[in-house]
């Protein structure tokens, strides 16, 4: 029996009112107090462009343990870079009743209708690690510099190469991948000796740039330097160059700092890459969630710095997952 009890009660009045105090606590056993909880609690959707990366998912994670601390709902959903999709479960989730809905748009052109639904119904809306066309839609942005992570990746490669050959891969839907291929292609561009010889949409993905990859080395295209708009790009091409004995000759930069990559840098299977926060995105993208929701007032755009991660510093970062 509970201390409490015994406390208030000797042992004769307790056991004289012993079937009484049974019967409250078995009322109140069977009350459902999570039911008033759900219905007082923020619910919080969520769609990024793919869980088809850990970027995401530490990111998500930052979001997720915030919405748990404050007691709150959280719905996720994987549009799996199908904007349609996308548009279908943003949908979805405003019919769920969602008071703030956090999104990496598939296509950054594609969203304005649902969006302009979601601000009708009175929704916030969070936008994470990449742009929408119509920004005022957003109630907050949150982004790495991703035009500067080019410009990071492009001064080190010139710093490298005097002349190239040089492959792009791209994401030419994403406004975050648009920025970083423009901010590296802004720095070599002004070098004569860099030639670029083909540009080639993987959708930042590495079963797309793996064959892609292995497809323009079968046709013979000659090239010694791979950009890549992110990191599991980068990693499908080196598997590439790997199974034609290439890695050695051919130089691959991308953008993530993702732990695979800071593995393949150290064994000098790749040149650089500009490291990204998802952490951090995460826990500002949580704080603007509840600064929103409490009605105060926050800055509209938040860029996230980005650093360069090579060889001679790799060792500073921890390679075995993501900073």
């Amino acid at each position: 029996m509970n201390t409490h009890f015994r406390k208030i009660f000797s042992t004769v009045n307790l056991l004289l009112y012993l079937p009484v105090i049974m019967l409250i606590w078995a009322g109140l056993s069977r009350k459902d107090f999570s039911l008033k909880q759900q219905e007082n609690s923020y619910l919080i959707g969520i769609s990024y462009m793919t869980m088809n990366n850990e970027f995401y998912k530490i990111l998500n994670e930052e979001i997720s343990s915030r919405v748990e601390i404050e007691g709150d709902r959280l719905v996720l959903r994987d549009p799996a870079l199908s904007v349609d999709r996308q548009i279908e479960q943003i949908d979805e989730m405003l019919h769920m009743g969602i008071d703030v809905l956090v999104v990496t748009p598939v296509d950054w052109k594609s969203l304005s209708q649902i969006l302009k639904k979601a601000k009708e119904q009175g929704v916030f809306i969070v936008v994470v690690d990449s742009d929408l066309e119509e920004d005022s839609l957003a109630d907050c942005t949150i982004t790495s510099d991703n035009y500067n992570a080019g410009r990071l990746v492009g001064q080190c490669f010139l710093e490298e190469n005097q002349e190239s050959d040089l492959i792009v891969m791209t994401h030419d839907v994403a406004k975050s991948g648009q920025d970083r291929v423009r901010g590296f292609l802004d720095v070599v561009e002004q070098r004569d000796g860099v030639r670029i010889v083909k540009s080639i949409n993987c959708d930042g993905q590495l079963e797309i740039a793996m064959p892609r990859m292995q497809e323009v080395i079968r046709e013979g295209t000659v090239f010694d330097s791979v950009f890549c708009l992110n990191d599991l790009a980068a990693v499908g091409v080196v598997a590439a160059l790997d199974e034609y004995d290439m890695a050695d000759r051919v130089k691959v930069y991308g953008i993530d700092a993702s732990p695979d990559a800071k593995a393949l840098i150290k064994e000098g299977l790749m040149s650089a890459s500009s490291a990204q926060f998802p952490s951090r995105i995460g826990q500002t993208a949580a704080d603007i969630i509840y600064r929103l929701l409490n009605g105060e007032e926050v800055d509209r755009n938040i860029s996230v710095p980005v650093e360069l991660v090579t060889r001679s510093n790799v060792e500073q970062y921890s390679i075995d997952r993501w900073q």
